[in-house]
């Protein structure tokens, strides 16, 4: 008989099936809450949690990922164990969070799916401004070599050029693809430049790390009223482009337009892993941005 093999706490093995990394996330997110595993106390190592969870160590970095992005994780990395952060009451976490703000909530999801070997976000949103600010964090951590998945691959929906947008718009009324519209040349410049800045920042990581990186766009012939980001197909961010009265400089000088904030605009998660009517708006957001790019979106140029 395999001897039994002793872990943290002093729990034991489990003998189930390979878990996976929600679920090693879920019971580690347990042990900090009941207070097993307290504020500023050091984890176990990678390699210990590896054991314990009889997974991979890839699938454990993935887990800490998760902790670190709800703020229950400090100094995830491959070469130290992870801390518990001093100050646990600060914001709700895990499946239960209640929604944040794209600038807040947007930046750790992205984050924690870049911890997996292959990395696959797909976005629909109106000028990937905040995605590109969000994919910011781990990049950097890629830089400082504390992270390297194998394998990137981004698909990003935009509206089209050619296309009458509902939003933003001048409140006067303009024809929103006239090319003399000052809104429409305003957010055209805005849609490319972002994107270019993204595709830049994640291709010049297959020249500098050797990672194998793939970033397509494609257009949308309507404007979109959500903003959608689906994260390694397990996890779905939703949000609303709730439209306001807001005044913005454009080459004509300033004007008055109907506009949203989409980096203030409240993430929705859902998670495979918690639930069934979760687990079920993943798949379906799965399929209908699957279905988009397929079907009824085209090839997308991002310049003038």
């Amino acid at each position: 008989m395999e001897p039994e093999h002793a872990t943290v706490n002093g729990r034991k093995r489990s003998q189930r099936p390979q878990r996976t990394h929600r679920e090693v996330a879920a019971e580690l997110r347990a042990r900090i809450k009941a207070g097993e595993l307290g504020p500023g106390q050091r984890m176990p190592t990678q390699a210990q949690l590896a054991d314990e969870f009889g997974v991979e160590r890839g699938t454990v970095r993935q887990a800490l990922r998760i902790l670190q992005s709800e703020h229950l994780l400090t100094n995830v990395s491959k070469g130290s164990p992870a801390t518990v952060a001093a100050d646990l009451g600060r914001t709700a976490t895990g499946p239960s969070a209640a929604p944040l703000p794209t600038t807040v909530a947007l930046a750790p999801r992205i984050a924690a799916a870049f911890a997996a070997e292959h990395v696959r976000i797909d976005a629909l949103c109106l000028t990937s401004v905040s995605l590109t600010l969000a994919i910011g964090e781990p990049l950097r951590e890629i830089h400082a070599g504390r992270m390297k998945p194998a394998k990137i691959d981004l698909r990003v929906l935009l509206p089209s050029r050619d296309i009458s947008l509902a939003f933003p718009v001048a409140v006067a009324g303009h024809p929103g693809n006239n090319p003399e519209d000052p809104v429409h040349r305003r957010w055209l410049a805005q849609r490319n430049a972002q994107g270019q800045v993204l595709r830049h920042n994640l291709l010049s990581l297959r020249s500098t790390y050797g990672i194998d990186v793939s970033v397509t766009f494609r257009a949308l012939p309507f404007t979109p009223p959500v903003k959608l980001y689906l994260l390694n197909g397990e996890e779905a961010l939703f949000a609303y482009y709730t439209l306001g009265r807001r005044q913005h400089e454009t080459d004509d000088g300033e004007v008055e337009m109907y506009d949203a904030e989409g980096i203030r605009s409240v993430l929705f998660a859902f998670e495979q892993g918690a639930g069934p009517r979760d687990a079920g708006f993943v798949d379906q957001s799965r399929r209908w941005f699957d279905a988009l790019w397929e079907t009824i979106s085209s090839r997308l140029v991002l310049t003038v």
